[in-house]
């Protein structure tokens, strides 16, 4: 057995003990001191903050680029509809089947096992830091942003999500509106008070027939979806206060911040955006890591999901084994051979890159 096929042996194991594991985000203590305690076993010297742990490799130039090799560790929780215990790692037929196998498990123990590989050269034209993250799933405060500042200075990354293996080269961003129309409370049996309802019914007619006029040639429009809708208390009062939530995807031509803006020149409830960090990322064309992918023959694509991308303010490639589509879902898995392909995949991708 030689020493990549000896790695793979060895994340795949780490990948059921982490599937064994739960690591609900913001729950993710026992998993990433399963991580942690791996990456000493092997003789790397490992930092931590929160639940997120992360390794710097030195064989390189002290001035060299510096690439991050980054995946979450933590998980949704499990729907009910699972058919096996969700922590009972069970490989049938090639496939390994468990809450977080494919999302992103198999992607961070791929990185994992890349940052072993390529870590242990002489010596490499960039330096390496591998970071597998928590809060993934909830955007948390003590997932990867927590941490970006102590990574110092990043001129790439590579972020393992289901990908398929192929490059999501943009990803759109997220806003989440929470929105207030408001009127004045009457008797439904006569002529009284303001219907909010009615407020909001206009509002939400504007949201859904809107179209921006920047589209993305990779991610297409900005889209906006009302979500869910709460008002009344009573079958004869016309309610006050009608709220309501849109979920609006960004492309690159609009800011979250623009688009808010907007939207609270255009419509008469109160807007309050949860959060404004999430705007969508890209990478050029041209990019020494784009163009090395084209010429292993990888696919390059837009991506309406959202990763830690988001959070990232330098270049970045989505790309891990798996598929999007199976994430979330109950009986998720995740292909041996899948874990096979990303191993290689990263470190073809990688091996000889000049930035």
């Amino acid at each position: 057995m030689n020493s990549r096929e000896r790695l793979y042996t060895e994340v795949v194991d780490l990948l059921k003990a982490l599937i064994s594991t739960p690591s609900v985000s913001g729950e993710e203590q026992d998993t990433a001191d399963l991580l942690e305690k791996f990456l000493q076993k092997a003789d790397r010297i490992t930092n931590r903050k929160y639940h997120n742990v992360w390794s710097v490799a030195e064989n390189c130039q002290p001035d060299a680029p510096v690439i991050l090799l980054n995946s979450h560790h933590d998980t949704v929780k499990a729907s009910g509809n699972w058919t096996n215990d969700p922590h009972d790692p069970i490989i049938k037929n090639h496939r390994l089947c468990g809450l977080g196998s494919n999302d992103a498990g198999a992607s961070a123990v791929s990185l994992l096992a890349t940052f072993l590989h390529l870590s242990g050269k002489p010596e490499l034209p960039y330096r390496l830091i591998l970071a597998l993250t928590a809060e993934e799933e909830i955007s948390g405060s003590k997932g990867i942003s927590s941490i970006l500042d102590d990574l110092g200075p990043i001129d790439l990354a590579l972020v393992g999500e289901p990908t398929e293996m192929q490059m999501a080269i943009a990803e759109k961003g997220l806003v989440v509106l929470d929105c207030v129309a408001s009127g004045k409370a009457g008797h439904a049996a006569r002529d009284e008070g303001v219907n909010a309802i009615y407020s909001a019914l206009a509002d939400i007619d504007f949201i859904q027939r809107h179209q921006f006029p920047e589209t993305s040639e990779l991610l297409g429009p900005v889209k906006m979806t009302v979500t869910q809708i709460n008002a009344g208390k009573q079958h004869n009062v016309v309610p006050a206060n009608c709220q309501f939530v849109v979920d609006i995807r960004t492309n690159e031509h609009y800011s979250n911040q623009k688009v808010v803006a907007f939207l609270k020149e255009q419509i008469k409830a109160d807007i309050k955006p949860r959060s404004l960090r999430l705007n969508s990322s890209g990478i050029p064309l041209d990019h020494p890591i784009v163009q090395k992918g084209k010429k292993m023959g990888l696919n390059h694509y837009g991506s309406p999901t959202l990763s830690d991308q988001a959070l990232m303010s330098f270049p970045s490639v989505k790309i891990g084994p798996g598929k999007s589509s199976r994430s979330h879902t109950a009986d998720e898995y995740i292909l041996l051979s899948e874990i096979k392909e990303g191993i290689d995949t990263y470190i073809q991708l990688l091996t000889d890159l000049q930035l």
